[in-house]
């Protein structure tokens, strides 16, 4: 299998596609491009990460670049730290909620924004072009050591205007804390202490074995939902290993669904602010955000999916929070990127605003069901897959803005080509599981013939 080179970054299988070689070209080729100064590098807790930022900082130091190293932060943190230290950009080790035998590589610019995509092809095309070193160094790092990096970014969140820290730390909340022993294991905690929160920690060891699946879905959070039950706690929080998404389980141990982490979030930040400016979410986002906005007088727009096409439609439409439906909330007020500690506190906020549980508020929402598939399709055959999908569905015209995607009153199909894995994703929402099944039922059908 190739590496994985998106607008998300690059991703491999260690020591098969992903080697030190390719690091080290990948690295260099940053240095190339950003501007002056010096480069943040942070990794997440994967196992083989100490030895990947180690490739990477021989890469810097021979493009003659200074190093902050951050060592095993949120990749959040990083890109607060870019823009709070005034870096040239950053590069973080990590492949997100990808399996363990994976790891890969995040690059942001010197607005600790990830890079898009025109500056993505050229970072690759230069990569392609580097020799790298017979001998990479991976025992020494040479930089300048930041010993508290998640310090600075939690100050941040609880300095927030757009949260009532005195609300928070009034309700006392007990919390459950599921970080896949990632990156977010100390800071997530940390953050909800310093919120008066009573937290019960679950893999929260920051050594990447991963107990469970790297994404925080409703079917690995089990033991997320067993813990909440057993401690009486108010709500579970859960991460993946990168700590830029976050998904939540109510007080009866329910997993919500990684799409009601945005919805809540907006929620409550329109409700503390009243704001009247747009919110931005991915074309693979529930359409609960569009209900609860619709109160408020608050448009929706809708950006391809991926971190770095939000952020870029916020910035045009001056918007100050955003998100996708993964459990990534953006709020410009911290920084321009999907952020699970900051959904927390706007979490809390929310809870705050009216003390009531959190499946009651869930509960006093509009029902969809969302279901998401995977369809192992090669590259090359996406195109005539998504003419079949369009002639299969000829009723609508779809948007093309990132693959496709149909809209109907009540219910919704996108398809498109996966940013982080060799595959095609279905995604359909629909008013009840019959509706939604069917379209997904019939977009495979016909992908497959």
């Amino acid at each position: 299998m190739a590496l994985i080179r998106t607008v998300s970054g690059v991703r491999g299988i260690v020591d098969d596609d992903l080697t030190d070689g390719a690091l080290y070209r990948h690295v260099s080729a940053l240095a190339e491009l950003l501007p002056p100064g010096a480069v943040l590098l942070a990794r997440d807790s994967r196992p083989h990460g100490r030895r990947f930022m180690a490739v990477a900082a021989q890469a810097l130091t021979d493009g003659n670049r200074q190093i902050c190293l951050a060592g095993m932060v949120p990749t959040p943190t990083a890109q607060f730290l870019v823009t709070h230290l005034r870096l040239a950009g950053a590069v973080v080790i990590t492949a997100s909620h990808n399996p363990v035998e994976y790891n890969g590589m995040k690059f942001m610019g010197s607005d600790g924004v990830y890079l898009g995509a025109e500056q993505c092809d050229i970072l690759y095309g230069r990569a392609d072009r580097i020799e790298p070193p017979a001998q990479i160094e991976t025992q020494k790092m040479r930089g300048q050591d930041l010993p508290d990096g998640a310090g600075e970014h939690i100050l941040n969140i609880l300095d927030l205007g757009c949260i009532d820290m005195e609300a928070i730390l009034r309700m006392r909340c007990v919390v459950v804390v599921d970080a896949v022993n990632g990156a977010a294991s100390v800071a997530l905690p940390t953050l909800l202490e310093a919120l008066g929160c009573e937290v019960v920690r679950l893999n929260t060891t920051p050594d990447g074995t991963f107990p469970r699946g790297a994404e925080p879905v409703a079917e690995h959070l089990s033991g997320l939902s067993e813990a909440v039950i057993s401690s009486g706690a108010d709500l579970g929080l859960a991460t993946d290993p990168d700590a830029d998404r976050l998904a939540l389980v109510d007080e009866n141990g329910a997993p919500l669904g990684e799409e009601y982490t945005q919805a809540i979030a907006v929620d409550g930040f329109l409700r503390r602010t009243a704001s009247k400016k747009p919110v931005v979410t991915n074309l693979s986002s529930s359409l609960l955000i569009d209900k609860i906005t619709q109160p408020f007088g608050v448009e929706v727009h809708r950006s391809a999916v991926g971190e770095i096409n939000v952020v870029n439609l916020m910035r045009s439409l001056g918007a100050d929070i955003g998100g996708e439906g993964n459990g990534g909330v953006i709020l410009g007020e911290s920084h321009l990127g999907r952020d699970s500690l900051v959904a927390a506190a706007l979490v809390l906020d929310r809870l705050a605003q009216d003390r009531n549980p959190l499946s009651a508020l869930v509960s006093s929402w509009p029902k969809f069901v969302m279901i998401k598939e995977k369809l192992a399709i090669d590259a090359g055959e996406t195109e005539v897959v998504l003419d079949r999908l369009k002639h299969k569905f000829s009723d609508v015209e779809p948007d093309v803005t990132d693959g496709l995607k149909w809209t109907w009153d009540d219910r919704w199909l996108h398809v498109r080509r996966s940013n982080t894995e060799p595959v095609m994703r279905l995604i359909a929402e629909g008013p009840d599981e019959r509706a939604t099944r069917q379209l997904i039922d019939t977009a495979r059908m016909e992908a497959e013939k």
